[in-house]
Order: structure tokens, then C-alpha cells, then sequence
């Protein structure tokens, strides 16, 4: 399948900070591509050069196998993490100015029904809840009909529910042949929505690929865990490495049934034993570090 967008050796530098370092990644049409990393590792930046908000300092973006155009502009839309709406206008009044700026525009009672806008169309902007306001958000990035869709964090702040909702609007928007590009950094909403993934630190890219991949490589051990008390009379003659977490022990294995097997043979209870497959968030955090950055 051949390449929607292209960013080939990207490079933003703010005098003595190198906010990106050289990344290269392609998006392929017709799939999310997630971008990951911690706070401060370029994924913003790296964005807002792709959208053409700020210039590169050096690097090469293609789009549709060539290098943007004024029209470019025309072909993306783009939800922000923070946008500031007009509290006098309801929520159709605004889409129906904004649709007002494109020649190529979206019918607007087919995304209040593709978005689920309905029940709250004719309220001002400021008095809907926020799972209401991201739907909106997103109606306002559909708005001029675009080929490649811009998500940056667009479901921080909500609720469990909210969240899935908004995860099934963005699936059924995937089934429509639309290209995302999402960041996030719910790694649970990466590995349900995004066909690849790259992960970005100290602005480079370090791991690229499909999250099932990803895990194998850099993740591929499924953990046990028991409640201390199960372990407790056996802990000294425990023949595997264990790390405690609390009231618990965890242990790391590539094979569960020889795992269970050394802990039956030690008596030990696994009435309360869980088993935890490898995720996204263990490959994230494998590769990117525990340290909590601001």
C-alpha cells in the first residue's frame, strides 16, 4: 500500500533544544497511526510541523508522494488538545460556520448524525458535558471532508464511557477509509485503535510497528501475579524470580504452564492467582523508562 505521508529525517530545533532529532516514519493511507512517547519527547511538535503550524528546521515531509501545497491545507483536518469555542453560537450554529470556509464541505446533518450531535445541537457551546464537547471537536476536524485526520490526546479529561463511545466514532470514521494520525497517551486506546505505531523519546523515533508486534519484541512475557499470603511460607524456596509489588508477587515468564507447574510443586495456593498478557503499556514502559517526567 503506498504511502499517504512521508517525514524523512524531521528536524525542529528552539535555539539550544532539539525538540525533534531526525525522525522518519511513513503513513500508510487508510489506517491510524499512532505516535507515542512521554511528556516532552517531540510528539506535539512533530505534529504541528507535519500540519504546517510551525516550519522545520530541517527534514522532508511528502504528501501524496510530493512535497505540500497550499491545498494540503484543504485535505487535513485537525483536532487540537485545547480549542477555545464561541460561547454565543450553539453547537450547529459553529459547524455551520466553519463550513461556511471551505469549498469542499461535509453535509452537516450528516455528521451530527455520524457524531451523535443530536440531542445536543441547539445548545450553546459552552453548556455541553466533555464527551459532548470531543464528539463536537471532532465533527469540526470532519468538516471539510478531509483525506488525512490529525487526533492529538483527543480523549484526555473523560470518562471510562465517554471514551469508548468516542473510540467506536473513531472506528467507524476508520471504516470510511479515512488516515488518522492519533497521539495519545492512553496506551489501552493505542493497541484498540492504531494499525502502527510509532514510539518517539527525546525526539526520536525508537520503535516502530504494529502493537502486536511491538509486544513480541519488546514485551513478550505474560506476568503472574498472587496475593503475598499465597507465597508467604514458600518465598525462600521459590524456585523462579519474583519481584513484590506491595501485597502481591509478580513473576515474569515465557511459559505459564511450567510456571504453574513449579508452583504446584511448592504448594503453593493459586485460588487468587491472575495472569496478566503483555500490553503496549509494558512495551512503553520497557522502552521509555518508569521515571515520571514533567
Amino acid at each position: 500500500m503506498a504511502a499517504l505521508l512521508e517525514v524523512k529525517n524531521l528536524v525542529k530545533k528552539y535555539k539550544t533544544v532539539t525538540a525533534i532529532d531526525g525522525a522518519s516514519f511513513s503513513v500508510e493511507k487508510g489506517v491510524c497511526f499512532g505516535l507515542l512517547g512521554p511528556n516532552g519527547a517531540g510528539k506535539t511538535t512533530t505534529i504541528e510541523v507535519i500540519e504546517d503550524v510551525i516550519p522545520p528546521t530541517a527534514g522532508e515531509i511528502l504528501y501524496k508522494g510530493r512535497p505540500r501545497t497550499v491545498s494540503f491545507k484543504d485535505e487535513i483536518g485537525i483536532q487540537f488538545q485545547t480549542t477555545s469555542l464561541l460561547s454565543f453560537l450553539t453547537v450547529r450554529e459553529t459547524l455551520e460556520t466553519f463550513q461556511n470556509l471551505y469549498r469542499k464541505a461535509a453535509d452537516i446533518d450528516n455528521l451530527v448524525e455520524l457524531c451523535h450531535l443530536s440531542e445536543f445541537q441547539h445548545q450553546y457551546n459552552d453548556k455541553i458535558s466533555g464527551g459532548q464537547r470531543q464528539r463536537f471537536l471532532l465533527a469540526m476536524a470532519l468538516i471539510n471532508r478531509p483525506e488525512l485526520l490529525f487526533l492529538d490526546e483527543p480523549s484526555t479529561g473523560l470518562d471510562p464511557q465517554a471514551r469508548r463511545n468516542l473510540w467506536d466514532l473513531i472506528q467507524q470514521i476508520k471504516k470510511e477509509g479515512k488516515t488518522i494520525i492519533l497521539t495519545t497517551h492512553y496506551m489501552e486506546e493505542a493497541q484498540h485503535l492504531c494499525n502502527e505505531i510509532a514510539i518517539m523519546d527525546y525526539g526520536k523515533i525508537i520503535a516502530r510497528g504494529t502493537p502486536q508486534k511491538l509486544i513480541k519484541q519488546h514485551s513478550p512475557e505474560m506476568t503472574v501475579v498472587l496475593p503475598l499470603q499465597s507465597v508467604n511460607h514458600s518465598l525462600e524456596n521459590l524456585p523462579l524470580p519474583y519481584r513484590r509489588v506491595h501485597d502481591t508477587i509478580e513473576i515474569k515468564t515465557n511459559d505459564v504452564n511450567s510456571c504453574l507447574d513449579l508452583l504446584l510443586s511448592q504448594r503453593v495456593n493459586l485460588s487468587d492467582l491472575t495472569v496478566r498478557s503483555p500490553s503496549l503499556e509494558s512495551v512503553f514502559l520497557n522502552l521509555t523508562g518508569r521515571q515520571l517526567r514533567e
